[in-house]
């Protein structure tokens, strides 16, 4: 492994070396932008561009409108402020309810990181860019951040684009609506949407920073024919949803989706547009819009509470539930590479379930085939109750992400599938939980020191990563050999990031087996 990390790290040398910051001023569609230098100056990055007006006062609750126009240069060098959740109650899983087994909904929201206050006023984007001119055309990766769709933002130290910059990516980030502000429904916003709809509009908000993206990434280098969206966790389940959306269509060309897709992190059937419109209106009680829309953000939290936030299906965006779509094979003919960590569950507490509870949440969860769900995840005592309940995080999370692999193969595209084993310094019982692959795919330390092992796996993977955003394909150069997803020849591998990098067995395929038996009779209902 130390000579695969010194090639490694001798290639990306030689890519740094070779390039040149991109000069400014950058000319958007809203007017000049300057951005600064990185700590390797052979990247510049450009921070808080807005791609959309401040959705405020008339436009709270209403699809993304282009910015105002400027005139003269904007110095693009201090993020915008991050968005706000308001009153919004914790969501993240794009179903029903909360995530089974371990009776969580999504992750819990992202901590604020210093910076400016949260604000209403937050659609902004962020860009990292390598290139020696507009010409280049480099590959693009947008990306989507976690936290339940209450929390998180894309100047979050942990995304940032440099590390991935310095390997030819040009690396966008953004803002999307969060909590109350992002997905609240109610039938009178759905009256006045020229769509009929109501309550996507932090995944509005994707949408427009993607259609930014077309617009304007050329003049910073990129090829705009050369998009890949990609996210974690809430982010995964958004990037899932826009593979899914015929309004994604020809708007990017591959996804990456770490611990989410369209279900969340386990299975359930997506919120329909009536249940949100009906949980909305709860909500709202007797105040009307226009009295919703002249209470300020500190009001609107106290007044406004019980919305739930995620993905819901409204009849336009997201037409119908996508286990129907990706079913059907409608989705957007995208490559992908998706998975999931070793120990998901330990985010959640998912451990924490007397044999008791465990044996009752099977018999609610699956019915029928809770005997055989018990067989599989056994909880004849506490122990193992506790220990079961961590293992079926772990597994229903990986059995989502290699279903979506499975069904995109089926649409005769690439999906490249991993397991992510390392745990991180300083976690200890909380092994490879959700999450921990992040630091290691964008090349951010997260509060802790690495070591040769870390910075070894970090430049694999920021190397796999890279050259699946600029070929659809994460193989290189003494990279280990990783096979594209096949379920007659290779089904239960999978990647394996670890100690050691390796293809080799992700879940036994006993358990992938059971999850799809639970999912066809959750569709059957």
């Amino acid at each position: 492994m130390n000579q695969l990390f010194s090639l490694l790290a001798a290639a990306s040398f030689a890519a740094v070396v070779s390039l040149a910051a991109l000069p400014d001023a950058v000319k958007t569609d809203s007017g000049q932008v300057s951005g600064i230098p990185a700590k390797d100056p052979s990247v510049r990055v450009f921070k808080g561009i807005p791609f959309a007006a401040p959705p405020v006062g008339e436009l709270r609750w209403k699809a993304p409108q282009p910015p105002t126009k400027w005139e003269g240069v904007r110095m693009a060098a201090e993020f915008g402020p991050v968005c706000t959740a308001g009153g919004g109650g914790r969501g993240g899983r794009g179903g029903r309810g909360g995530a089974r087994g371990n009776g969580k909904g999504a992750p819990p929201a992202a901590p604020v990181q210093a910076g400016p206050a949260p604000s209403e006023d937050c659609l902004y984007i962020n860009v990292w860019t390598p290139a020696k001119s507009a010409g280049d055309r480099l590959p693009v990766m947008i990306w989507t951040y976690g936290g339940g769709f209450t929390g998180g933002s894309g100047s979050d130290p942990w995304y940032d684009g440099e590390t991935l910059a310095r390997k030819g990516v040009v690396v966008v980030t953004y803002n999307y609506r969060l909590g109350v502000f992002g997905f609240f429904a109610h039938p009178d916003l759905s009256a006045e949407s020229p769509h009929h709809t109501s309550g996507n509009y932090g995944m509005l908000d994707f949408l427009a920073a993607l259609k930014w993206v077309q617009k304007n990434i050329a003049a910073f280098g990129g090829d705009p024919r050369k998009v890949t969206i990609a996210g974690e966790s809430a982010g995964a389940i958004a990037v899932s949803a826009m593979a899914g959306s015929p309004e994604g269509k020809g708007l990017f060309e591959r996804a990456i989706a770490q611990s989410g897709a369209w279900m969340g992190l386990s299975i359930a059937k997506q919120r329909t547009l009536a249940q949100a419109e009906e949980a909305g209106k709860k909500a709202a009680g007797e105040h009307s819009l226009a009295e919703l829309r002249a209470m300020s953000t500190q009001e609107i939290g106290q007044n406004l509470r019980g919305v739930q936030a995620g993905v819901i299906v409204d009849g336009w965006l997201i037409p119908q539930d996508e286990s129907i779509t990706y079913a059907k094979g409608e989705q957007n003919p995208v490559d992908i590479l998706v998975g999931s960590n070793h120990d998901e569950g330990t985010f959640f507490g998912g451990g924490n379930v007397t044999a008791e509870q465990a044996k009752t949440r099977a018999e609610q969860s699956f019915g029928s085939l809770a005997p055989e769900f018990l067989k599989l995840w056994p909880a004849s005592t506490d122990a193992e109750a506790s220990a079961s309940g961590l293992a079926r995080s772990r597994d229903e999370v990986g059995w989502h992400m290699r279903t979506w692999a499975e069904l995109q193969a089926k649409k005769g595209r690439k999906a490249y599938l991993y397991y992510f084993t390392h745990v991180p310094p300083g976690n200890g019982a909380r092994g490879a939980t959700h999450t921990a692959e992040i630091s290691y795919m964008n090349g951010n330390p997260r509060n802790v020191t690495w070591t040769d092992e870390d910075k070894k796996l970090s430049e694999i993977m920021t190397s796999y990563w890279a050259n699946f955003i600029a070929t659809g394909d994460p193989n290189g150069k003494g990279l280990p050999k990783w096979e594209a997803y096949n379920m007659k020849t290779n089904d239960g591998k999978a990647m394996v990031l670890g100690d050691t990098v390796e293809f080799g067995p992700q879940i036994d395929v006993p358990r992938l087996q059971f999850f799809d038996k639970a999912y066809a009779a959750e569709q059957a209902k």
